[in-house]
């Protein structure tokens, strides 16, 4: 399993969905937070996701989840989805995207790259721990997100058309 990428702007710059749930009841929402490292002797990925998104009832009853990255004529796409809820819009449905099955959760036929993750964490941010100009800035609300480190299991690449692992 390898993974070649800018991992500093993987998420901040090319965005990445994170999908949760199976083929027939999913959600997914667009992602600019994340980490790839090491966890446990495990490759692991983390995500954050707060509380009042849908996408969070989904991460919370399933045990996959994957991340995907999109080539840059998917950025609108992403943006509504970024924008938007599960609530509001039928995000299984998307124009632009269709969804496939991948092991046992979901990812989409134009993505790029998938890696697909088993939860292995989950954890809470907590006010007391982050600084507080950062506090002001993201969570004048103060709802904070909870964070999920999933063990990427696999890693599948699109490459002319073709699934690789």
């Amino acid at each position: 399993m390898e993974l070649s990428a800018d991992i500093f702007g993987l998420f901040d710059k090319k965005w990445a969905l994170l999908t949760a749930g199976n083929i027939g009841d999913f959600n997914m929402m667009t992602i600019s937070w994340g980490s790839l490292g090491t966890l446990w002797g495990h490759p692991a990925a983390t995500v954050y996701v707060r509380e009042s998104r849908l996408t969070h009832r989904y991460m919370e009853k399933n045990e996959y989840f994957t991340i995907s990255f999109y080539p840059e004529e998917k950025r609108k796409t992403l943006g509504i989805l970024g924008s938007k809820s599960g609530r509001d819009i039928d995000k299984m449905h998307t124009p632009g995207l269709k969804p496939k099955k991948i092991g046992s959760s979901v990812t989409f036929e134009e993505a790029e790259c998938t890696l697909l993750c088993k939860k292995l964490y989950k954890g809470h941010l907590e006010e007391a721990g982050i600084p507080g100009n950062i506090v002001k800035s993201h969570y004048p609300e103060g709802d904070f997100h909870d964070f999920y480190v999933g063990e990427v299991i696999e890693v599948y690449k699109r490459s002319e058309g073709v699934d690789e692992k």
